[in-house]
């Protein structure tokens, strides 16, 4: 009989200003405007950036096999799709679910962004102390605001892709106008003096670039919502590599302006006393409180953007799991009338809403064991990259990138490298709670994988995938 839980296609209806507003409006989110002042702080101005250059070239190289690959098979699921072809099961399901880590932890993320973002412009308004985690008291209404912030994005992406790619354009535009605004009148008005230290050297100048340079992957999130979505996209398969690189690009210019801004407007002293200091820069552009609340609602923004965006590639990745029979089949249900993973929606949604009830420590820890799942799951596409390149020389490639087996392999290089920042004797490993965060978050899902393998059995992926990959609907396989 026919897979009960899909009931029709994912509908293609993404046009190319849509995809450039998805991958861009998830890559800035909320955290450049809570953290440059905490960057700048740990390596100085200059480091800062450098970090994110460099941590840029690395995810510009990852982003080339993407979009390679993207082009080549642009079927729901993304990265599931390449490891799965390239490496086998296994490698496919490790691949795709520590991908989802990093969704499911900006979802998080801004979960619990949305209430500190609301205490900045409302103060006071947190009340009913309910208890404290790691020093901050994590009080009713708070949590409140962080809940239902995550319930109305899941409903916004209930109800269809249209919905949420209208609010994802409209909300960008926002970033960017505000963003142009702070940026120009920053280098008219700042002062390179500020600038100073260049590389905080209490942290050593390495050792201070490492502690931001680990937080580059989860900032750069996001471009890869686009393979996630690749069957709700409507551009020629050449264009959706062109876009993803575009999306890149923009984002490692638009990070290391808001670093240069924020750092030619306030001195360490300024930055210390910051709680949010690309707000405080933007008000010192135009001595105005005005301006400052103005780059905080650009940053409620930046808040709905990637929510959106990591509802949008979370869900879908879960679904391409689930189609597969890597994961049980009512993570594969799509809405009769929506055409969206409906079960994968609501799991994220709920799996998210309990993020505030850990209170502002949430927001690193979040970012660095999303982090060690994202460049996992980079490390995955970039050698499936190199095996696809190497045992399907022939395959089509309308996004062929020049020089690939070199790309490739620097991409590898890279992955490896930023895998190993997270790790026991890196000067940013990872902290005993971010380790429970990345080590619970695995154990469900290989837990979820055994059994659907065993009740499902590979023979039943190798069909599903087959047809996925020949450019067919999975929806009507036999389960």
């Amino acid at each position: 009989m026919a897979n009960p839980n899909s009931t029709s296609q994912l509908s293609r209806v993404l046009a190319r200003k849509d995809v450039l507003a998805l991958a861009f409006g998830a890559m800035i989110g909320w955290g450049w405007i809570v953290m440059t002042g905490s960057w700048i702080e740990s390596a100085g101005s200059l480091g800062a950036i450098t970090a994110f250059l460099v941590g840029g070239i690395a995810i510009i190289l990852v982003g080339l096999t993407y979009a390679e690959l993207a082009s080549a098979m642009p079927q729901v699921g993304g990265e599931h799709v390449y490891s799965y072809r390239a490496l086998g099961h296994f490698a496919s399901f490790v691949c795709t679910w520590s991908i989802v880590l990093g969704y499911m932890s900006v979802v998080s993320f801004e979960a619990v962004a949305l209430p500190t973002v609301i205490d900045h412009l409302f103060p006071g308004y947190s009340v009913g102390y309910l208890w404290t985690v790691a020093g901050w008291d994590v009080e009713a209404t708070w949590v409140a605001v962080g809940v239902l912030g995550s319930l109305v994005m899941m409903g916004i992406n209930y109800v269809g892709i249209r919905t949420a790619a209208l609010v994802q354009k409209l909300v960008t535009l926002l970033i960017l106008v505000v963003g142009i605004m702070f940026i120009t009148g920053a280098l008219f008005t700042g002062d390179v003096a500020t600038m100073d230290p260049l590389f905080n050297v209490d942290n050593g100048v390495i050792g201070g670039i490492m502690i931001v340079m680990i937080m580059v992957p989860f900032m750069f999130v996001g471009f890869d919502v686009i393979p996630q979505a690749a069957e709700e996209i409507n551009l020629p398969f050449r264009e959706i590599g062109r876009v993803l690189m575009f999306s890149v690009l923009l984002a490692v210019v638009w990070y290391a302006l808001i670093i240069l801004g924020t750092s030619l407007m306030l001195d360490p002293q300024a930055l210390s006393a910051s709680s949010l200091a690309v707000p405080d820069a933007m008000q010192a552009v135009f001595a105005a409180p005005w301006a400052g609340k103005l780059m905080v609602l650009a940053g409620v923004a930046g808040i709905i953007t990637s929510w959106n965006a990591f509802y949008i590639g979370g869900s879908r990745a879960i679904y391409a799991l689930a189609e597969a029979g890597m994961l049980p089949a009512f993570l594969a249900k799509l809405h009769p009338r929506h055409k969206t993973p409906v079960n994968a929606i609501l799991m994220i949604g709920i799996v998210s809403s309990l993020a505030p009830f850990f209170g502002r420590p949430a927001l690193v820890w979040l970012v660095d064991a999303g982090g060690l799942g994202i460049v996992t799951a980079y490390l995955f596409v970039a050698l499936s990259f190199l095996v696809l390149r190497r045992r399907e020389p022939n395959l089509e490639r309308p996004f062929k990138v020049r020089h690939g087996m070199l790309v490739g392999g620097l991409a590898v290089i890279l992955s490896l490298g930023m895998i190993f920042l997270y790790l026991p004797g890196s000067p940013s490993a990872l902290l005993p709670v971010e380790w429970v965060v990345f080590g619970g978050w695995m154990f469900l899902g290989l837990a979820m994988y055994a059994w659907a393998r065993g009740r499902y059995g590979v023979a039943y992926t190798a069909k599903a995938m087959q047809r996925e990959l020949a450019g067919h609907s999975p929806v009507d396989n036999v389960r």
